[in-house]
């Protein structure tokens, strides 16, 4: 992404507050405010055609508002936490990744500094090495989610972040499929991040965090170093290389199980 795109993407995110109509919570304003978002999105440069073809027959979710409310695993002791999502048999899954992928991952490593095992511990923990991304159009996600009062400011941008992927070319608004919450990829990437931090690490023309391994753990790569990773450092509790997993997930049950599972593959 050119400076000038990146320097348009913050402007318009900084101005997301105004940019954003009225919240609900329930479906009876849904669909005002969807006309209403789509008319802002294109007076911020979001061509019309990408527009329309993302937003046009969307509606509202009450899945998407029952899982928001009801997120109960960050809540889970380390202990259980770590057996339910990194039990041995997933470990033993990891190490098999780490040596089928070893060129790619020893090529990554090299480009961003980020260990092979804390890439591969983040793709085991997001989708099960890719086998599940989620099933779910991002689209009606997000807009569910940013016309919801709960995070409405946070999802807006969210969801103009989707009309950026979608207009940029890299991904088609059909093709956007992922989480409940709107993330995408094999290592569930937010809008805004895939925006800041995909890259087309095969070189094919596109930062496909969906179908292309290269691009998805380059781009796990890219976000970490550009987060302030230190290549060669420890990732154990109390190391710099810790405090930025925070900035993969904040839950501290999240980032123990991800430093144990690298730990893990390394043995």
């Amino acid at each position: 992404m050119s400076r000038l795109v990146v320097a348009l993407f913050v402007f318009v995110f900084a101005a997301l507050p105004a940019f954003a109509a009225s919240c609900g919570n329930n479906a009876s304003g849904f669909g005002p405010w969807l006309e209403d978002f789509k008319r802002r999105a294109v007076a911020s440069g979001i061509s019309p055609r990408t527009a329309q073809a993302a937003l046009n027959g969307v509606t509202y979710n009450p899945k998407v508002i029952r899982l928001d409310r009801s997120q109960k695993s960050f809540k889970l002791s380390f202990d259980q936490f770590r057996q339910r999502r990194a039990p041995a048999g997933t470990i033993a899954l990891g190490r098999k990744q780490l040596r089928n992928n070893q060129r790619l991952l020893s090529s990554i490593e090299k480009s961003y500094g980020v260990a092979p095992e804390i890439l591969v511990a983040i793709w085991g923990l997001e989708s099960g090495f890719g086998r599940f991304s989620g099933n779910m159009p991002v689209f009606r996600s997000l807009a569910t989610l940013a016309y919801d009062c709960r995070r409405s400011q946070f999802f807006t941008a969210e969801l103009y972040a989707a009309l950026v992927i979608a207009d940029r070319g890299y991904m088609s608004p059909s093709a956007m499929v992922g989480a409940w919450a709107g993330e995408l990829g094999q290592t569930q990437f937010l809008a805004s991040n895939y925006v800041r931090y995909a890259v087309d690490y095969d070189r094919d023309g596109r930062r496909d965090l969906i179908r292309s391994r290269a691009d998805v753990l380059a781009s796990t790569a890219n976000y970490l170093r550009q987060k302030g990773w230190r290549p060669g450092g420890d990732w154990s509790p109390g190391t710099r290389n810790y405090a930025v997993l925070r900035e993969w997930n904040r839950a501290e049950v999240y980032r123990q199980t991800i430093a144990y599972f690298a730990t893990e593959l390394r043995r």
